[in-house]
This record gives structure tokens, C-alpha cells and sequence, in this order.
């Protein structure tokens, strides 16, 4: 049986587009360009949304999908807990069986609505119809078969096939130009009443360039130039009257000098050791940019005095990159896990790196080598995200002001009329028209 909508829907059709890292350093500028903008006039936007603790990419993105905070939805970090192994060799939360809640796209797919998603993160395995989910092979994994087997096979074909000349692996601007192509095709093609997508190039930019390069200029001038193809493709589609946009960042991010190996201070103290061969630990900092976990063996009280005196004492140079170090007391007011007891929060300038294989400290500056992330607390200053919503039946050029990242997945189903509850956030019912 079919439930029944909650309310009038405000459109028939509504498509979120993801745009990673699109934070308020670059709203002056993402504001003057001419779709965007179009946008903004034609609906409600705010540069005040704040994100969730970490601020890392697939912590945030199921906090889009669910309206609720990490410490319920439980993906907690982008990847599991995997100490010792290499970042690129790492796992990710990629599947859906990773969220311990109710997503919009499955209440969407329960009203039996279409939906789709290009490489939404944490969506591999999911309801989702039509289905590219953003997922990465490693240690020898075939990435075509490991894509096919997480998303919609026959459509991942199709648009693999039609679309595939434009990508080059994971290389931008090219992989988000086929996302775009993916999403032009999608929407003429299969009207879905939701499409969610994920474009990665300014995230990218700002890490390889860092935040206030030439190049993160480039590519909001080409996020704008996609934003215009996936417009044209809903007026081409016949849609326009009946769709709603929802274009929104997930995190910013802060230009980094140093990096600070966190796990050479466990080292010293004989908390991280080799055994017989392997590398054991008692406690392990497991790291996130501009934040850490500090991960103790169950039961061992020990281990974690030992590592908190070494943390205390590391922080009696002020230049050593740790700016807090946060209790429960902190993390329940930043909606972290239970399991977690302690995290470390970095100084802008600075962030945390798990590696063992590099001194304490790196001084990025003297390498040559420019770099940005992400991660840090989301009550620092300057770190807020953007979003524009716009649709005939939104607000003109209307202001919101401080919002949420929790009030996003109730804002959508009240767009598309549908009940999705329990949320941590609330509906923007002010952005509505009466």
C-alpha cells in the first residue's frame, strides 16, 4: 500500500546537487556568477549553514541523507577504523548498511517515487533506482565490477557507455564533468522525483591548491557552467515549472603549514609497538584532518593516561598544532559517538595525519607544497557552508540566515509531501511561499 503523503508537495521534482567543499570563502564570488545567481533571485540561499562533527565528507553527507546527527546515524568518519593501513589502501563507509537510520531516499522510494544519485557517498548497496554510487576499488579490486555489483547495474552500463569519453579515472574536472553529463541524461531520460549528486572538483582544488588559489577560481567557474547544463536539462525535460533546486556545501576548508604525526607521540611512549613482526597498539589516534579519535583498547585505563599525559605534555609548546583536546562533556555538545571518549581538535594552520614514517611535525611551507582540508570543528570561525534553494514555490531572493546541516533531510521531504521523521533538524518552512 502506498503511504500517503503528509502534506501538499511543493514539487513534483527536487535536485540536490552537492557541491563538496563550497563553503563561505567563496560565496562573493560563487554569488556573481550568472547561474548561480539565478538561482539565488529565484529562490532562498544562506552562507550561514553550519556542518556536523568532523567535518569530513561522508560524516556530513549521511547527516544530508538522514537529519540527524553522526552519534545517531553512525558513520562516524570516511572510512572505518583501520590502524596501520596506508590511507589510499583504506576502506570507506561506502554502503548503505553503514547508516543505522532511515535516509530520504529510501522514504522517497517508499512513496513510490523514482530516485537517483551519482556518486553520493555511503549509497553503495542502497534503494536507490537508478544508482552510481561513489566507490573506489582497492588492493587489486576490478573499480567497473566493484560499481556494478554496488549500483544499478544496467544503468551504470548505460552510462558508463554513452558518457565514458568524457571521464579520465577520478581526474577533474573531467569525473565531474560526467557526473553532469550523467545527471543532463538522468533527468531527460528518467524524471526522477529526486536526484541527489556529488560534485568533488572545488574539494579537490582546494586541497591540492589550497583555499584562495587561481585555481578554486577556475572551477567555481566550471561548477557554474554545470550548474547552467543541469538547469537547461530540467527545462529541456519539460520539468522547470515543478522542480525545486537544492545546491548546498558539506564543509569548508582551511590552508595547512604543518601536519602533525599524532601517532609518533604513542610510539614514544610504548603505546604503538611491533610484536613478533606485526605493529600492535594500545592507543592509536585515528586521524580526519583537522581532527583525531583517540582509539584505546577496550578496558586498557592505562593506555589512555599514558596518552592523554603525552597529549598534555606535547601541548606545552604552543606550536605543536593541538588546539583542544575534547572530553564527552565537548563531544556530546558536537553529537560524537558514545564509543568515542576523547578527540583532538588542530589549530588553523595545522592538521593531524595517522602516518608513522614522518617526523612529529612537517613543515608543509618549506616543501614546497601547498594544502588545504578539512575536518576541523564546525563552530570555528569562517568555516560555514552555502545553499541555495530555488523553485516557483520558494521565496525570492530571500535570506535565511543560521541553519543547520540536520534541518536539510526534512526540508526535502517537505518539498517532495512526505513523511521522514524522526530528524534531529526542522523543516525551513520560512524559505516556502504562503
Amino acid at each position: 500500500m502506498k503511504p500517503k503523503p503528509v502534506q501538499a508537495a511543493m514539487a513534483k521534482h527536487l535536485i540536490v546537487i552537492s557541491y563538496d567543499a563550497f563553503s563561505e570563502d567563496n560565496w562573493e564570488m560563487a554569488s556573481r556568477m550568472p547561474n548561480l545567481s539565478k538561482l539565488m533571485k529565484g529562490g532562498a540561499h544562506s552562507n550561514r549553514l553550519r556542518s556536523v562533527y568532523p567535518t569530513l565528507t561522508y560524516v556530513v553527507h549521511t547527516t544530508i541523507a538522514t537529519g540527524v546527527y553522526p552519534d545517531k546515524h553512525g558513520v562516524h568518519h570516511n572510512n572505518p577504523f583501520q590502524p596501520f593501513v596506508k590511507e589510499e589502501q583504506q576502506s570507506w563507509f561506502w554502503f548503505r548498511n553503514a547508516i543505522k537510520v532511515p535516509t530520504i531516499y529510501d522514504a522517497v522510494r517508499e512513496h513510490r517515487m523514482n530516485t537517483a544519485a551519482i556518486l553520493w557517498p555511503v549509497s553503495g548497496k542502497s534503494s536507490i533506482r537508478y544508482n552510481i554510487p561513489e566507490i573506489r576499488a582497492i588492493n587489486n579490486e576490478n573499480q567497473a565490477l566493484k560499481v556494478l555489483r554496488s549500483g544499478s547495474p544496467l544503468y551504470c552500463l548505460q552510462m558508463e557507455m554513452k558518457h565514458r569519453r568524457v571521464r579520465q579515472g577520478i581526474k577533474q574536472p573531467y569525473l565531474d564533468d560526467f557526473t553532469t553529463k550523467c545527471a543532463v541524461d538522468t533527468i531527460k531520460r528518467k524524471k526522477p522525483n529526486l536526484l541527489m549528486m556529488h560534485l568533488i572538483d572545488l574539494d579537490d582544488a582546494k586541497h591540492v591548491y589550497g583555499t584562495d588559489s587561481d585555481e578554486v577560481k577556475q572551477v567555481i567557474e566550471r561548477m557554474d557552467n554545470r550548474l547552467g547544463d543541469i538547469m537547461q536539462a530540467v527545462d529541456d525535460a519539460g520539468m522547470k515549472n515543478d522542480t525545486i533546486f537544492l545546491v548546498l556545501g558539506d564543509h569548508g576548508q582551511f590552508n595547512v603549514r604543518y601536519k602533525v604525526h599524532l601517532n609518533n607521540l604513542l610510539q614514544e611512549k610504548g603505546l604503538i609497538f611491533e610484536e613478533n613482526g606485526e605493529m600492535r597498539w594500545r592507543a592509536y589516534f585515528q586521524c580526519g584532518g583537522g581532527s583525531a579519535y583517540l582509539h584505546i583498547q577496550p578496558g586498557d585505563r592505562q593506555a589512555e593516561q599514558i596518552a592523554l599525559a603525552a597529549v598534555e605534555d606535547y601541548m606545552k609548546d604552543d606550536s605543536t598544532g593541538i588546539e583542544s583536546v575534547y572530553g564527552r562533556e565537548a563531544l556530546d555538545r558536537l553529537h560524537v559517538d558514545q564509543s568515542t571518549r576523547v578527540m583532538l581538535e588542530a589549530k588553523i594552520g595545522y592538521c593531524f595525519d595517522e602516518s608513522l614514517e614522518e617526523p612529529t611535525i612537517v613543515d608543509l611551507e618549506e616543501q614546497g607544497v601547498r594544502y588545504a582540508t578539512h575536518g576541523y570543528s564546525p563552530e570555528k570561525s569562517d568555516y560555514r557552508c552555502n545553499l541555495v534553494v530555488s523553485g516557483d514555490k520558494i521565496k525570492k531572493d530571500y535570506n535565511i540566515g543560521d541553519i543547520e546541516m540536520v534541518d536539510i533531510a526534512p526540508t526535502m521531504a517537505k518539498i517532495l509531501g512526505i513523511e521522514f521523521n524522526p530528524c534531529d533538524g526542522r523543516a525551513l518552512d520560512d524559505i516556502f511561499m504562503d
